[in-house]
């Protein structure tokens, strides 16, 4: 009996303690690229059928209050807002009242070259108009309040990029355009829309259309990093990035997010599925991009994720559909990327998925 206990032991040690602990892996993979305990930091999730397995929060939510980061605090999400336009105007399409199809003239009758614009094309990031991030004058209006129709004004009569369908070219202004349509056709504010539709619906509590006014609980404040030390994020009126960047969330809302989609409680089945289909320019090349998503992978598993930044903060998910597990990193700090780290962890739940089976 004691030699039996002694093998077991022998075969115990042997396992190694990756496998005893996947947590301590995915630990020294963030910890590899967030040293700083006493800087900011960043929270970080990892789920396998719509439950969580991991959940921990790294550094400081604000410097100033010597304040620590938690698994219930609040980032903006930057480009990330991109996944709730897009399913919101799938909501709406299946409402009846627009057509991805639609060209964009029949709801901005002023904007140049709408006739050939389609609301697919500003989907896909494939409608060649010029991105207003890129713009020179963006200072000009950086911090102030602007109506959706000022800031499709303000890049409407840019030059394009290209023609509408030739060329997949990531563009915030698309977005903008988006939510300016999600207003004219819901007969309200985008943020209302997001609120009553979705964050309101699927209990999204602790999200919210950003503000630096309004006093939110449980806040991360976001940082740049300069080298004299790290300073509070560069102020900017969320009226400008609107619907391609203003929202703020959390890592159990978005997950509540993520189940929602699996769980068809947004949208039929069908009509979700436009979001996580791989279209096509006009010369049939395929591009890696849905409605709101990008459609990659990892050692060939087919992925869905996205990122975002934001002046003082990144944000990075990614979705695996065929083993359910989603995985998510937000950073109080634009010094710190969660992309390739959320990346890693994904494809190490993988494998860790595939030593259990």
């Amino acid at each position: 009996m004691q030699k039996f206990f002694l093998l077991c032991f022998i075969l115990f040690l042997s396992i190694p303690s990756n496998a005893q602990n996947p947590d301590r892996k995915i630990d020294s993979l963030i910890q590899s690229e967030f040293k700083e305990s006493n800087g900011p930091g960043g929270v970080f999730l990892v789920s396998q059928k719509g439950k969580p397995v991991y959940k921990k929060a790294f550094g400081m939510a604000n410097l100033e209050l010597d304040a620590k980061l938690n698994t219930n605090s609040i980032f903006q999400i930057g480009s990330m807002t991109k996944q709730f336009t897009a399913i919101a105007i799938l909501m709406l399409e299946e409402q009846g009242k627009l057509k991805v199809d639609d060209p964009i003239s029949k709801y901005i009758p002023s904007y140049p070259n709408g006739n050939n614009i389609t609301i697919h094309h500003l989907l896909t990031h494939t409608s060649g108009i010029k991105d207003f991030t890129k713009m020179k004058t963006i200072s000009d209006i950086a911090q102030k309040e602007m109506t959706p129709e000022q800031m499709v004004d303000f890049f409407k009569n840019e030059p394009v990029d290209d023609a509408p369908g030739e060329k997949f070219e990531y563009n915030n202004s698309g977005y903008v355009v988006l939510g300016y349509i999600i207003e004219l056709t819901s007969g309200g504010t985008y943020e209302d829309f997001i609120k009553k539709n979705i964050f309101d619906k699927i209990g999204m509590t602790n999200s919210y259309y950003a503000s630096d006014r309004k006093v939110i609980k449980n806040r991360a404040y976001g940082y740049h990093k300069k080298s004299s030390g790290y300073v509070n994020k560069t102020v900017i009126n969320f009226s400008v990035p609107f619907s391609s960047g203003s929202l703020m969330s959390t890592l159990d809302d978005m997950l509540k997010w993520q189940n929602a989609l699996n769980q068809n409680l947004l949208l039929s089945q069908k009509n979700k599925m436009k979001a996580f289909t791989k279209y096509k320019l006009n010369n049939g090349q395929e591009i890696e991009y849905g409605y709101g998503w990008h459609l990659k992978n990892i050692n060939g598993i087919a992925t869905r994720e996205h990122g975002g930044s934001v002046f003082g903060f990144k944000s990075m998910a990614v979705y695996i559909p065929s083993e359910d597990i989603y995985v998510l990193g937000f950073s109080n700090c634009d010094c710190n990327s969660p992309t390739q780290l959320v990346k890693d962890i994904a494809k190490l739940s993988v494998e860790n998925l595939k030593n259990i089976k």
